[in-house]
């Protein structure tokens, strides 16, 4: 009798463990993730139009009433009343409206889908006592919404810059872009982190779905509000790079101060007020102020997402 070899068993090579905790986390937040991309999807659409079609059928309308003008805008009473709502100027600022809204409903969406109901209903312990440990889900749940966030968000601001100086001419004179300054500059990218790590943290903290997205919303709003209203790095002016000299021309041409009524048609016959005209003034502190924000707003992050990894392992094991 001859004696054979036992063949070796062949061993299966799975998908490593990161791969697959990423697979899983997209398709657990396939929703959220697509809801996301619509969003960047539709504001750039809106950005693209704004500095294409939008931009050319508002200059033809001013060109209408004799103005071609580059550096300034400068609009009749009559132009004026053309443009008052729903109109360029409005749209404008659209974009700035639903990037701070963003900001908000992924501090919303941190501290509820993404963490609290998780831990609510178990399935995060169930991954912890499998292949995951505690540290690696809490990095994947923080990274790869990060990701899409940035890229989203940096995306949008390029648009939103190019935009800005290509067409801020056609913005109606005498009204100020007092949310712009935080539309066209990294502190817009780093915003939705700070978000991010604050519902991360009211989830890991609270541990309920509905509680987690109540602080989040509220604690994100709060902060929101103190950087925003109390910023304490802009010095006199609200936007430091985007601030602006508004005056008014009279029916003989004349460059006189600017009265401030701007739909009132007794005060503009009686200031003799013809058109209107503005131009922004550059400032050589812009990229500091909105460096030293953006660092402020990384740290914060940063403060968050360390106080989030003690917590979970803290909590974690006890859970």
């Amino acid at each position: 009798m001859t004696a054979t070899a036992a063949l070796p068993t062949p061993v299966r090579r799975s998908r490593p463990r990161v791969r697959g905790l990423l697979w899983t986390l997209l398709r657990l937040h396939r929703t959220a993730l697509w809801l996301w991309l619509t969003f960047v999807a539709a504001t750039a659409g809106l950005l693209l139009w704004l500095l294409g079609p939008g931009a050319d059928a508002t200059q033809a309308k001013l060109d209408a009433f004799g103005y071609s003008g580059v550096s300034a805008a400068a609009w009749s009473s009559d132009a004026m009343g053309s443009f008052t709502s729903g109109t360029y100027n409005d749209l404008f600022y659209a974009p700035s409206n639903l990037i701070t809204i963003a900001s908000f409903a992924i501090a919303l969406f941190a501290g509820g889908p993404l963490i609290a109901r998780e831990l609510e209903n178990g399935t995060a312990q169930l991954a912890w006592t499998q292949s995951v440990s505690p540290a690696r889900w809490l990095a994947a749940k923080l990274a790869v919404p990060a990701g899409f966030v940035v890229l989203g968000t940096t995306l949008l601001v390029l648009v939103y810059r190019q935009l800005w100086s290509a067409h801020s001419n056609l913005l109606l004179a005498g009204i100020g872009p007092t949310s712009i300054y935080y539309s066209i500059g990294p502190s817009t990218v780093a915003a939705p982190l700070l978000g991010l790590a604050f519902g991360a943290l009211a989830g890991l903290v609270l541990r309920r779905t509905l509680p987690a997205l109540a602080v989040a919303g509220a604690g994100y709003f709060v902060v929101y509000a103190v950087l925003g209203k109390h910023w304490p790095f802009q010095g006199d002016y609200p936007q430091p790079g985007v601030r602006s000299r508004s005056w008014a021309i009279t029916s003989t041409g004349a460059e006189v101060a600017d009265p401030g009524c701007y739909d009132s048609q007794k005060c503009l016959a009686e200031h003799d007020i013809a058109g209107f005209g503005r131009e922004y003034l550059p400032s050589s502190d812009y990229w500091s102020h909105q460096l030293l924000e953006t660092g402020v707003l990384l740290a914060l992050t940063a403060l968050l997402v360390t106080a989030a990894f003690v917590v979970l392992r803290r909590r974690g094991t006890t859970a």
